[in-house]
């Protein structure tokens, strides 16, 4: 029994040192954080600025050199695939006599009160509203409804969401980058990311209702 207890041991530290917790982390992390936001992107029921602000607070606290350029990396281009993807599903659904279900998801997220004002935005700034969109909550969709009602092209919407991706990373990277600094344990970093996260997604919406 003491040799099986210590040859049980060995191999055990064998794959620690051969697989280290923090590989097997990168490793599980960042397609999980592509595919979460990619499906975020499609259907906005995923926190996905919760999600890459926890992803940030973990690899601030890691000792991986790029562990937070690759977070950054990851987050702004699935966001990118899915902005695009559902856009080319949205115009789709435009040339097509019976519409799709996909243009109804994006119409149906897309009160008409926001869609003016998207559309009267979108006509006088162009790309500067697309960037902005992806900064503020809930403002995605109605500008994306107005591209396709101007009749954007792809490679238009395309271009001018390059940009809304990256801002839009790197300022839920920083809340994640606040949250890792001022907790030395990276779960409550994550739950106060999350936590100011969901303020700032919240607060404008909360704001609006009190104007009412």
């Amino acid at each position: 029994m003491t040799l099986l207890a210590g040859a049980a041991a060995g191999v055990l530290a064998a794959a620690r040192t051969t697989v280290p917790p923090e590989s097997t982390q990168q490793a599980l992390g960042y397609p999980s954080l592509f595919l979460l936001v990619l499906i975020g992107a499609l259907v906005p029921v995923v926190p996905t600025g919760a999600l890459v602000s926890s992803a940030a607070v973990v690899a601030f606290h890691q000792t991986a050199p790029f562990a937070l350029a690759l977070v950054f990396v990851t987050a702004s281009l699935a966001a990118f695939c899915g902005d695009v993807a559902l856009y080319w599903l949205g115009r789709r659904g435009m040339r097509s006599k019976n519409g799709s279900r996909w243009l109804e998801a994006i119409r149906a997220r897309a009160p008409e009160e926001r869609l003016a004002q998207a559309q009267e935005k979108l006509a006088g700034h162009g790309v500067t509203v697309l960037v902005l969109s992806r900064l503020v909550p809930a403002g995605r969709i109605p500008v994306m409804l107005a591209c396709l009602m101007a009749d954007w092209p792809l490679r238009r919407f395309a271009r001018g969401n390059v940009p809304a991706c990256l801002a839009w990373a790197v300022t839920y990277q920083l809340i994640g980058i606040l949250g890792g600094s001022l907790f030395p344990e990276p779960w409550e970093g994550v739950l106060a990311a999350v936590l100011l996260t969901l303020l700032v997604s919240t607060a404008p919406g909360v704001w609006r209702r009190l104007q009412r």
